[in-house]
């Protein structure tokens, strides 16, 4: 294939014509000065690459870059004004068996760029190969079609910005989309909604603040794109797990454009959330990219780089009279190809990604996104693997937050409850138990487990409850409302014939599927969402609430809406749908948990005293008023258990090494179908107390209750009392 038009010079203001400079091999991407851009790309097979220049007509002006060191092509230009859009050229040998697939009539994305410009058009050109016939490279030309980088240097002034550094055992985790958070809010400004100037808005802090949130969990802000196949339906990739630009905030969230703008608007959000004293934490999705399988685009990596960044099968020895086995993708995310995290430069960039976020963004945390295909040492589950020792040292990332995702899309990736220090993961077994408990599939056993910090998955390495985070729904699955009002996933509107989606939805309608004009149906489902909601809140570990649940939020029944770029997912402000009493029950579980530090202890409950003489630092009580017994343990019928917390003193010592004392709780949980009267245990440490949060429509809060006294519990709710 003929090479495609190129320059070796560029021209100044003045007319003058300069050479391409040699420039630096280091940093990665395109670093600008006032003299000119430094552009330095890895693509060691490559045999020749050039940078592409865009003017504000689209009119490319291509410069070769001469300089290859330590597998690094690198040049400057001079001259190069901020903003400027640019992108690769890669020419080399063409051999997708053996993971060469260069091909200069692709323009491709820098793998360092700190923003992009553009969006994805799907076209024919923007395949390296030539439509039904993948081993023939296409001529077309991508430039029209594709995104470009953006060369960025801002002057954000940060100021005294800082870190709220909440400890875990403090934290209280907001889970919430961008653009979907304030696309519908009403007292955001209309040219402000859907974006990062919008989410930093006093209207969404404040209300952050005062719910009890301590930190927001954004879904993924790295530059991604939609899968063709779901363009062509449609429909956009709305959660954005197919990133592509490990760098670059997503620019449809900007509301100032797309030149770099991203940048500060995303450093403003940043700053004004630290201000309200929220942290900010990224989910971010580093186990695979948005050029899916080898049949996917050629965008980036895959025209650089391709046997470098990408996992593959090595087949065995071809059996004599039989043809070999071609190489192939390795694919343990679903998404068509896997981010090879063994590879000396995908390390790199996962790591130097994860740096600049931190260093640069200020962002205090990440959820890593299918993190057991990144563990992966020769395709096995590692946990003394390349990325996670080299994070473990990282005198920068080892002091974030750091959220495992403890599973990806294969058998033997599910590693709930192993990943080491600091690692904290997220805990599918506490939503799945508590779920199944309220909807009367299980008994106490446990839901005890789970309330006092899942001790069976994390005290045997050493890490302390807080290692759980827990959550009964998330971005993935169905909202709190659809898990109390849907027996079936009903997922027509994403264009899969309803066949996406887990069927494992452990929900329960209350008697009827979906909307309904019952007042007993729709009272039992707000009682169910806040039981869920109160169990989510008392229970030992970090606790995750998924943006709109607590104001009642639903997508219809659909628990998959990735593709759902409407008012499916965004959430809707108004007040006449609310379900402002799950939205209270919420805010005061979170407040009596943010004022007693009973209800959010670090050490793990022994069930024996913290003073000589003293009771148990944990009671687990029957609804008759005696300690549960082994026989009621194994007893599946009881479907009613009171948790007695004892705060006189804490086992966990103050920061000066002081006894802590706090009131005493007793909590009652009954997830069964019949009210249960209960018997308040006599004891000599606590006599009195008041009910603090009730779901329990005859109960109110205020009501004093005596030791050894009674009281009915109804059916399917929660009582929290403490100690007066």
């Amino acid at each position: 294939m003929t090479p495609p038009p190129e320059t070796s010079t560029v021209w100044n203001h003045d007319g003058e014509t300069m050479t391409v400079w040699p420039g630096r091999n280091h940093p990665l991407g395109a670093t600008w000065s006032r003299e000119s851009a430094n552009f330095a790309v890895y693509a060691p097979e490559a045999r020749a690459m050039w940078v592409c220049l865009f003017d504000e007509d689209g009119v490319e002006t291509r410069h070769r870059l001469t300089e290859l060191s330590l597998g690094v092509w690198h040049g400057a230009l001079p001259g190069v004004a901020r903003g400027a859009r640019y992108g690769y050229r890669a020419d080399g040998p063409w051999d997708p068996e053996a993971g060469l697939r260069f091909n200069p009539a692709k323009l491709l994305l820098d793998p360092y760029g700190r923003a992009v410009s553009g969006d994805l058009v799907v076209d024919k050109a923007i395949f390296g190969y030539v439509k039904d016939d993948p081993e023939t490279r296409s001529d077309l030309d991508s430039a029209p079609y594709v995104p470009r980088s953006v060369v960025v240097h801002d002057d954000f002034q940060w100021g005294p910005d800082t870190s709220p550094h909440r400890r875990w055992r403090d934290t209280v985790i907001y889970e919430m989309h961008v653009k979907g958070m304030t696309a519908l809010h009403d007292r955001v400004p209309d040219e402000l909604r859907g974006t990062y100037a919008g989410l930093a808005a006093p209207a969404v802090t404040d209300y952050l603040k005062d719910l009890g949130v301590t930190a927001v969990e954004l879904l993924p802000v790295h530059q991604f794109f939609s899968e063709p196949a779901l363009a062509e339906r449609g429909l956009v990739n709305y959660w954005g797990y197919n990133s592509l630009c490990y760098f670059a905030p997503h620019n449809a969230y900007s509301s100032a454009g797309d030149r770099g703008q991203q940048v500060t608007e995303f450093k403003q959000m940043v700053k004004d959330f630290h201000l309200a004293g929220l942290e900010v934490i990224l989910d971010v999705v580093y186990n695979h990219t948005a050029e899916a399988g080898p049949r996917g685009p050629t965008l980036s990596f895959r025209g650089l780089d391709d046997r470098g960044y990408y996992q593959r099968v090595v087949p065995p020895p071809a059996k004599p009279g039989r043809d070999p086995e071609p190489v192939r993708y390795w694919d343990v995310t679903g998404c068509g190809n896997t981010v090879d995290a063994t590879h000396t430069q995908s390390l790199r960039l996962i790591l130097d990604s994860l740096r600049y976020w931190v260093t640069e963004m200020h962002v205090d945390g990440f959820r890593f996104d299918l993190m057991s295909a990144l563990t992966r040492t020769d395709q096995v589950v590692d946990m003394g693997s390349h990325l996670l020792t080299a994070i473990g040292q990282d005198p920068v990332l080892r002091h974030v937050k750091l959220i495992a995702e403890p599973w990806d899309a294969s058998m033997d990736g599910y590693r709930v409850g192993q990943f080491p220090p600091p690692w904290v993961e997220w805990n599918d077994q506490f939503r799945d138990t508590v779920r199944d408990f309220w909807r009367g599939h299980s008994g106490v056993r446990t839901v005890a487990t789970r309330l006092a910090g899942s001790s069976d998955l994390y005290a045997d390495d050493g890490r302390s409850p807080y290692a759980s985070v827990n959550f009964v729904t998330a971005h993935d699955g169905f909202t709190l409302r659809d898990l109390v009002s849907y027996n079936e996933k009903h997922n027509d509107a994403n264009g899969e014939d309803n066949r996406d989606g887990t069927d494992n939805n452990r929900s329960w309608n209350c008697g009827v599927e979906g909307k309904t004009d019952d007042p007993e149906i729709i009272a039992l489902r707000r009682r169910q969402a806040a039981n869920l909601m109160a169990t989510l809140c008392f229970s030992s570990g970090v606790p995750m609430l998924t943006a709109g649940d607590e104001r009642g939020r639903s997508q219809g029944g659909n628990n998959n809406a990735y593709g759902q770029d409407n008012e499916t997912s965004w959430i809707d402000w108004r007040p006449d749908d609310a379900w402002l009493d799950v939205y209270e029950i919420t805010k005061t579980a979170l407040r009596l948990r943010r004022e007693h530090p009973v209800l959010r202890q670090r050490h793990w409950f022994a069930g024996r005293p913290t003073i000589k003489g003293g009771i148990k630092d944990l009671v687990w009580v029957h609804p008759s008023g005696h300690e549960m017994t082994v026989a009621d343990w194994n007893d599946d019928s009881i479907r009613t258990i009171g948790m007695f917390l004892n705060g006189a003193p804490l086992r966990s010592p103050g920061p000066r090494g002081e006894q802590v004392r706090d009131r005493s709780f007793m909590i009652w949980l009954n997830s069964g179908v019949d009210d249960v009267e209960l018997v308040l245990p006599a004891n000599q440490w606590v006599h009195h107390g008041e009910v603090v949060l009730s779901t329990n429509a005859d109960v109110a809060v205020g009501t004093p209750v005596v030791a050894g006294g009674t009281m009915e519990l109804q059916a399917r709710s929660v009582l929290v009392l403490r100690e007066t």
